[in-house]
């Protein structure tokens, strides 16, 4: 007896100490334990086990026991459950649930704030936001805890989505107790992504400025770990939580895999909260072995009745809304951990029917059970107390009508730490629950159409194969000593070029006749924008070497099928000339259909942008305050001072070894003095170009080309003297003040001298016709046909230093090869056939039959969505995707623009 009444008093205690003993009450305290014994219902203890007629007892807050014949203790509430069901509270591991809304103060863009604005010994930028941790922001909100109680969540990861490092999050039950009774775990995770949120600093502007910050954060942690000669709140935050669950919210597909190179990079492995469109890419995906959490706020139908507005939705749109909900299917199919959230619902009562979709699209029970109790319960580290209904662990339970994943099934009761909330009022019949609330004819659905690679209009339903070829009888332009054969062939085998002559004999490879056609090498851009996402430029400081375009590759940018029609093969993917020293460029080839890492082109040396001008003193910046350089002297000055800190910093890494701070942007330069990454150098007037070759000069760096130059003119015997190259437009002038002594002889001229001449686009449609820029060289300067077309095939190979793999048709060189038309300088010229590595990226016969069937897509796809808001379902109006066509002086903030579309996202 003595032995019963201790265990009596230790679980009085116990149970004590979950209350808020620190609190005073104005009364008298009831410390009494709820005790009840919940009889003959099914017992879901876990996605793997279910008890039969089993009883669960709970005392206080806490699971006393689970099974079947159970003795009921003396003193419990008996509940009889017959024919109901009692599972775990489901667990949403990413809300901003009981978080105040982050908003930016002051005006939107540039400001010139370079360095945090905040009083104390933080990090130097606003973004690094590692020392914030959401418990301590965290306010209980019973309205909308009821509305998650009632889809039948009890506990919840809420996440301050705000910044770059976002500090650690908070699991939290939804139970109406105080914060202090409801916060499970204060550090639940450390939290990332690639938006800046409301930090005052310009830095970063653009997706590729975030990547770099967070990589710089980690290096610099890395050394603060290791260093006694400052104090630094953010850093020394940073490093204390890289030992705890890692959270990244990566919105799409290609943002996973950047994460995943960062992950790589700094050995971590990251939870990564995605946006629903891992089905595109799901071997990728799979790849990175991350875990997700990943949305269900599936797209709603366009509402297409207005055959005018429907025109404005693209073929991607359509069928993202179709093929969303197969994701989680898809994930499971692949294996690929994941759990499933509420986050980016328009409301909480479109989770039930949207889990309903996913299950009709191959989702199976148990995989959603276990991704919306076991895994995320895992993930946030509360696997210990929630998640199953093992003895030990929180009474967090819901009791439904009949097996959680019915269509008529609804919950009836939540309990949230042994407390009741009634979800189902029997009395009135209300269903507040709204598990599966629409018939399930609404939901069912046709076979979904297929994949398409890119996930983009004129995608392909399968990755494009590699051919043998042999190209029979036409006019081939080899830029070799050979000249321009007549009559002859061009044998392509695994990706090379295997043979160029007459009568070659084709083996196995399958022959085209190309009777009357012209075949020239690939057409090489040294100068573009395309293929990028979050902004082009980085120019919130004098100095972005740190960045890297490489980081931002858009493989799905329709301009490289655009641009395969107008026979380029490789292009240099260039930043911007906000800065005298931009980021570091990264030279793909237009792979359509490949991933954004599988479009660079493997082997090639690094270039930079530098830019000289009016762009790099903000001549066209219209923000307040200004950025070092405003001046023309400013911009020699930063080159010098970006060099001279070079060379010291290259001492000091030597010299200190991993004890020396690692600075990313230094990295670059001194990379450029060790003759690793090469300059391209944004210009155009004389005075600047001859500034720039004397602090060359002056500091031991060389400059590989001058693009635009439309003054080389002027400067040409020196350029020859130094061995730099020049890529020019074909005949832009007098579009602003810096061209006004442009002249469209300047190719001419500086081919002439002798220098490595190209013609660039910086233009998304010029480079569908450098072909035709090309031609234009004949017109103005008379320049022969053959070297004239060189300019944009071999002369930008050399400057690019590829000219060993492409650039001419030469046996072993890469089978990157145009079909023409006709004569390839010619306007009337079209590219039929445009090979990269031996593969036909594109086909004008191929190109006409895509048009044809996708056109028959949109037309059963409009249809079906027809079909769904006929039955009753949510519709959008129709929105056309602007896509943001880069150039050099292009400014945007990409944070920015990203918090708009967050906040636009499925919603009318």
């Amino acid at each position: 007896m003595k032995k019963i009444l201790l265990l009596f008093a230790f679980l009085l205690a116990v149970n004590y100490l979950f209350a808020q003993q620190t609190y005073p009450v104005n009364g008298t305290y009831d410390i009494r334990q709820g005790l009840y014994a919940f009889t003959n219902a099914s017992i879901v203890i876990s996605a793997q086990k279910t008890i039969s007629n089993g009883t669960l007892l709970i005392k206080g807050q806490t699971i006393q026991a689970t099974g079947s014949g159970l003795a009921i203790p003396k003193g419990y509430v008996v509940i009889d459950l017959k024919g109901k069901f009692i599972y775990p509270s489901l667990i949403d591991a990413f809300t901003s649930y009981g978080m105040p809304e982050a908003t930016r103060t002051g005006s939107s863009g540039r400001q010139s704030i370079f360095t945090s604005t905040k009083k104390g010994a933080y990090g130097w930028n606003e973004a690094i936001k590692a020392e914030t941790q959401a418990s301590t922001m965290f306010s209980a909100d019973n309205k909308k805890a009821d509305e998650l109680r009632k889809a039948g969540f009890g506990s919840v990861n809420v996440v301050n989505r705000d910044g770059i490092a976002r500090g650690t999050s908070a699991a939290v039950t939804l139970s109406d107790e105080k914060e202090n009774n409801t916060i499970l775990n204060p550090q639940s995770a450390a939290n990332y992504s690639f938006n800046k949120g409301t930090s005052q600093n310009d830095y970063p502007t653009s997706l590729m400025g975030a990547v770099a910050l967070l990589r710089q954060t980690h290096y610099d942690a890395q050394w603060y770990s290791k260093q006694k000669e400052e104090y630094n709140i953010s850093l020394d935050a940073f490093n204390k939580q890289q030992n705890i669950p890692q959270i990244f919210e990566a919105d799409g597909w290609q943002n996973i895999l950047r994460v995943d190179k960062i992950a790589k990079e700094f050995g971590k492995s990251y939870i990564i909260k995605s946006n629903g469109d891992e089905y595109q890419r799901i071997t990728a995906v799979k790849a990175t072995g991350a875990s997700l959490i990943v949305p269900v706020n599936f797209i709603r139908a366009y509402n297409v009745e207005d055959t005018v507005e429907a025109r404005d939705i693209s073929l991607a749109q359509m069928k993202a809304w179709e093929l969303a909900p197969t994701n989680p299917a898809a994930l499971e199919k692949a294996g690929i951990r994941f759990s499933l959230s509420t986050h980016g619902l328009e409301s909480v009562k479109d989770f039930w029917p949207n889990i309903a979709q996913a299950i009709n699209n191959g989702l199976t029970k148990k995989q959603a059970l276990l991704a919306l109790t076991e895994i995320p319960a895992a993930m946030i580290g509360i696997a210990d107390k929630t998640g199953t209904l093992e003895t030990g662990k929180l009474a967090n339970f819901i009791i439904t009508s009949d097996s959680l994943f019915n269509k008529e099934t609804v919950i009836e009761e939540n309990w949230i730490q042994g407390k009741r909330f009634i979800v189902f009022k029997k009395d009135t019949g209300k269903d507040t629950s709204k598990l599966v609330a629409k018939k399930q004819e609404e939901l069912k659905t046709d076979s979904p159409g297929a994949l398409l690679f890119p996930f983009a209009r004129f995608g392909n339903l399968a990755p494009l194969k590699q051919q043998n070829v042999l190209l029979k009888n036409a006019t081939i332009w080899t830029n070799e000593k050979e000249g321009i054969l007549q009559n002859a062939d061009v044998l392509i085998e695994n990706g090379k070029i295997k043979a160029v002559g007459k009568n070659l004999n084709a083996g196995n490879a399958k022959v085209i006749d190309a009777t009357g056609k012209h075949i020239t090498a690939g057409m090489i851009d040294e100068h573009s924008h395309i293929a990028m996402t979050g902004g082009i430029n980085e120019g919130a400081q004098a100095s972005s070497a740190e960045v890297r375009v490489g980081d931002i590759i858009n493989s799905e940018d329709i301009n490289i099928y655009r641009q395969l029609a107008g026979g380029v093969t490789t292009s240099q993917i260039l930043h911007g000339s906000a800065n005298p020293v931009g980021g570091q460029s990264q030279l793909i080839k237009l792979r359509w259909g490949k991933l954004p890492d599988e479009l660079k082109f493997e082997g090639a040396d690094g270039f930079i942008k530098f830019a000289l001008g009016e762009n790099v003193k903000q001549s066209n910046f219209s923000g307040s305050g200004a950025r070092f350089p405003v001046t023309r002297m400013g911009v020699e000055q930063t080159f010098a001072d970006q060099f001279t800190r070079a060379k010291a910093y290259k001492i000091e890494m030597a010299k200190k070894g991993n004890m020396a701070r690692r600075d990313l942007e230094l990295d670059a330069i001194v990379e450029i003095l060790d003759n690793k990454r090469f300059i391209t150098c944004h210009s155009y007037v004389q005075s600047e170009i001859n500034m720039l070759m004397k602090v060359a000069d002056s500091l031991g760096f060389r400059i590989n080309t001058f693009t635009h130059i439309l003054e080389g003119y002027k400067v040409a015997d020196k350029m020859k003297a130094r061995g730099i190259s020049a890529s020019t437009f074909s005949d832009w002038w007098a579009y602003k003040m810096e061209v006004a002594e442009a002249i469209p002889y300047n190719g001419k001229i500086l081919h002439n001298i002798g220098i490595t001449t190209a013609f660039n686009s910086d233009d998304a449609e010029m480079a569908r016709r450098l072909n035709q820029e090309a031609g234009k060289a004949i017109l103005y300067g008379d320049v022969p046909e053959e070297e004239a077309l060189k300019f944009v095939t071999l002369n930008p190979a050399k400057m690019l230093h590829i000219d060993n793999r492409v650039g001419s048709l030469k046996v072993g060189k890469d089978a990157d090869i145009v079909v023409w038309s006709a004569h390839p300088l010619s306007i009337y010229a079209k590219a039929e056939k445009t090979f990269i590595d031996g593969i036909p990226y594109w086909d004008i016969e191929r190109d006409a039959e895509l048009r044809k069937t996708q056109n028959e897509e949109r037309a059963r796809l409009i249809l079906k969505m027809k079909e769904s808001k006929d039955k009753g379902s949510k519709t959008q109006r129709p929105k056309a995707e602007i896509q943001r066509q880069f150039h050099c002086e292009t400014i945007e903030d990409y944070s920015i623009e990203l918090n708009e579309s967050e906040r636009s996202h499925n919603h009318e």
